[in-house]
């Protein structure tokens, strides 16, 4: 028969960041020596206080079908962190735990977007907001930032993108992919736009929120004229380095999170039921349990910007959380590099997996055409090895 797929899917973007990480599995898999500094995975193993909860729950045979929006209890240890950690206070009922934060987003932006609603999206940003939007029937309309602000936007910008047909912003503080960190400063002035435009719904993206080096983080929910329309997204991927155990949550006004619910009870249902255990264990403890992982994540930062000062044409800023550096690297567009012609930060990015052995993401996918995300979620060695072998490719 002829495939006959839906306009839907034939109209989705691959993950950028899974078809590299794909691509370097492919090239382990056939013998090179690849170095992955594509995917934001922490190399850390997962808290032993996690792993004990987690085979407790197996002990005591937990094993059927979860809540549709989680376990009560999972719920309570959410309300508790986002009150110890941000100053927020929710009820059960403005909680949904999702299989990912990915899924919470998504979640959203089936709920809230009619076809042709606008979303904001301060670029760069995590690859999957601009599709999740589309397939929600969303308009994504980037707000452009550049390296030399610390890729963060204004309060004139984000007010000067603003339409009639706007109907959400989506941002991410920490960001991904640029590491930057929103001060309360900054989201207060973005807070004075969006309090003249109260049909907006701010999707605030908080996964990296311990990863921060910048000090305090603040969420946009904080803000008292701000809370019934600040859906806050988080999980324990980043922080707990439970990437595959995939728990994502939300705290959102309770219509919200009613949508939501019923959304997710015709997709996926409840998430896994030892995963949720095992993320009680998580978020009743407090984040100082797990500060050595944002001090090792810290000196990496250090060491890979001391590294990629000393290659040339690439031009880089100090990112103030997650674990990302987004260099600028248009230096090299219009430049020949080993019989290779580097017209784009995609040219760029699958030079250096082809001569470097090394894997990194073009910032095409993030809404930044000039720069590449590098992961330093890997060990030191790799990240040394790694600028290395790019600082040799690229002087060949």
């Amino acid at each position: 028969m002829t495939p006959q797929l839906s306009d839907r899917v034939k109209n989705m973007a691959t993950s950028a960041t899974l078809a590299m990480a794909a691509k370097a599995r492919e090239l382990k898999e056939a013998g090179k020596d690849i170095i992955g500094l594509s995917l934001g995975e922490p190399d850390f193993t997962i808290p032993e206080f996690v792993k004990e909860a987690a085979i407790k729950a197996i002990q005591e045979d937990f094993h059927s079908y979860t809540p549709v929006d989680g376990y009560g209890d999972l719920k309570q240890a959410i309300i508790t962190k986002f009150k110890r950690d941000n100053g927020l206070s929710y009820t059960p009922a403005q909680i949904v735990v999702s299989t990912g934060a990915k899924q919470s987003l998504a979640n959203l932006a089936q709920v809230l977007l009619n076809e042709g609603d606008e979303v904001l999206l301060p670029a760069p940003y995590w690859v999957s907001y601009a599709d999740i939007s589309k397939v929600a029937g969303g308009v994504p309309k980037e707000i452009k930032t550049s390296i030399d602000n610390d890729f963060k936007i204004t309060a004139d910008e984000l007010r000067a993108a603003i339409t009639s047909k706007t109907k959400l912003i989506i941002y991410s503080s920490p960001c991904n992919p640029s590491g930057s960190v929103y001060s309360k400063k900054e989201l207060r002035a973005l807070a004075d736009v969006l309090v003249d435009y109260p049909n907006i719904i701010v999707i605030s993206d908080e996964i990296y929120e311990h990863i921060n080096f910048a000090g305090d983080h603040v969420s946009m929910a904080e803000f008292e004229d701000m809370y019934d329309r600040t859906v806050t997204v988080n999980g324990v991927s980043k922080a707990y380095s439970m990437t595959g155990w995939r728990i994502g949550y939300i705290g959102a006004p309770e219509w919200i999170a009613k949508a939501c619910t019923k959304m997710q009870g015709q997709v996926t249902s409840g998430a896994n039921c030892i995963a949720q255990r095992a993320t009680i264990a998580a978020l009743e403890n407090p984040p100082s349990k797990i500060q050595y992982m944002v001090d090792a994540f810290k000196e990496r930062r250090k060491l890979i910007l001391g590294l990629l000062s000393e290659i040339p044409g690439f031009k880089t800023n100090e990112p103030e959380g997650a674990f990302y550096v987004f260099p600028d690297i248009s230096y090299y567009f219009g430049k020949t590099l080993q019989g290779t012609n580097i017209n784009s930060a995609s040219d760029f990015s699958l030079f250096l997996l082809e001569h470097a052995n090394v894997a990194t993401v073009t910032g095409e996918a993030f809404g930044d055409a000039n720069c590449i995300r590098i992961s330093y979620a890997a060990s030191e060695n790799d990240i040394t090895e790694a600028m290395k072998r790019i600082k040799e490719a690229l002087t060949h």
